[in-house]
C-alpha cells in the first residue's frame, strides 16, 4: 500500500470528501520554527501538531531525546482536530522530511489504518499554485479511541538481547554519523552494535519524492531474510521515514525503537561500534 500522495491528489481530495490535514513542521535544533510558520501560512483547513509538545513526551533519564508521546493525550487533541478511524488523515511538513513521517508512524501506532504523508511537504504545494491561508481551523468535537500496536515498538532490553542473525536493526542517520566521525547532538559517538546503515533520505528519488513500491523492495532487498527488522536513528524521528518505506515495499514484521541512539547510550554499560557492519 502507498501512504504517500501528490499536491494534486489532496487538492482533489479537499473538494471530493471529508478529510483532516495536519501540519507538522519542526526542526531538530528550533522545535517552535515549525510553529511559527504555519501560524504565517499553511495548507487550507490544516491543524498544527508540534514535535515536542505533541508528537514527543518530556525526556526522562532514559528514553531518548524524542521519546513517545502520552497517547491519551494525542488522542484527545486528534479528536479535537476531527480525526476517528474512518476519515482520511494527510500529514506534511516543509518538505519530504522526517516529521511526518512521524506523525504517520504514531497515528498508525494507535490503529489508524487510513493516512498519508504529503510528498514534497508544503514547498510542493506552494510550488504547485495552490492556496494557503493563516487561518486558524476551528476544533471538533469527534473523539478518537486509540486501538494501539503494541507489537511494532521495541525496547531497549529487547534490541540487545536480540538475535542479530534474525532481527535485523537498522540506523538511519547519515553515514558519518553512523560511523562516529561526526556527532553534532550527542556526547557519544558511533552506533549500536550489530546495526547495519540505511540513511533515512534514500527512501526518497531525485525529485525528493517517495520512491514508488518496485524501488523500495530493491533498496530493502538484503533485508528480505530478516524475521524482524527494527528501525532506529537517533531519537526515533528519522527511522520513520524508512519504517513508512519498508511497509510500503511489502514488509511486515517492521519495529520502531523509539530512543534510538540517544536512549542506548543513556545506558553506560552498553556498548558502541564505528565500523560498517
Amino acid at each position: 500500500m502507498n501512504y504517500h500522495i501528490t499536491p494534486k491528489e489532496l487538492k482533489n481530495m479537499q473538494s471530493k470528501e471529508e478529510i483532516v490535514i495536519i501540519d507538522v513542521r519542526s526542526h531538530l535544533q528550533n522545535p517552535d520554527l515549525g510553529e511559527s510558520l504555519y501560524k504565517k501560512s499553511h495548507i487550507p483547513t490544516a491543524f498544527y501538531l508540534h514535535l515536542k509538545k505533541d508528537l514527543s513526551s518530556e525526556m526522562k533519564e532514559h528514553g531518548g531525546n524524542h521519546p513517545l508521546p502520552h497517547i491519551n493525550e494525542l488522542a484527545k487533541k486528534l479528536g479535537e482536530m476531527g480525526v476517528n478511524h474512518e476519515i482520511k488523515v494527510v500529514f506534511y511538513d516543509e518538505d519530504n522530511g522526517m516529521y511526518a513521517a512521524r506523525a504517520w508512524f504514531l497515528l498508525y501506532y494507535m490503529g489508524h489504518e487510513n493516512s498519508y504523508v504529503l510528498d514534497g511537504g508544503f514547498a510542493a504545494w506552494t510550488k504547485a499554485g495552490y492556496d494557503v491561508t493563516d487561518e486558524i481551523p476551528t476544533n471538533r468535537s469527534t473523539v478518537f479511541q486509540p486501538r494501539l500496536k503494541t507489537d511494532i515498538i521495541i525496547s531497549m532490553e529487547n534490541v540487545r538481547e536480540r538475535d542479530i542473525k534474525k532481527k535485523v536493526l537498522i540506523d538511519s542517520r547519515t553515514k558519518e554519523r553512523y560511523l562516529g566521525k561526526k556527532e553534532p547532538l550527542y556526547e557519544k559517538a558511533g552506533h549500536i552494535p550489530g546495526a547495519k546503515h540505511y540513511f533515512w533520505q534514500d527512501v526518497l528519488d531525485e525529485q525528493g519524492n517517495y520512491k514508488e513500491k518496485e524501488q523500495l523492495k530493491a533498496h530493502f532487498a538484503h533485508l528480505k531474510e530478516a524475521d524482524e527488522i527494527i528501525v532506529s536513528c537517533g531519537s526515533g524521528i528519522s527511522a520513520c521515514p524508512n519504517f513508512l518505506a519498508l511497509k510500503m515495499a511489502g514488509f511486515n514484521n517492521v519495529k520502531l525503537y523509539p530512543g534510538s541512539f540517544s536512549d542506548w547510550i543513556s545506558y553506560p554499560e552498553n556498548e558502541l561500534e564505528t565500523k560498517e557492519e
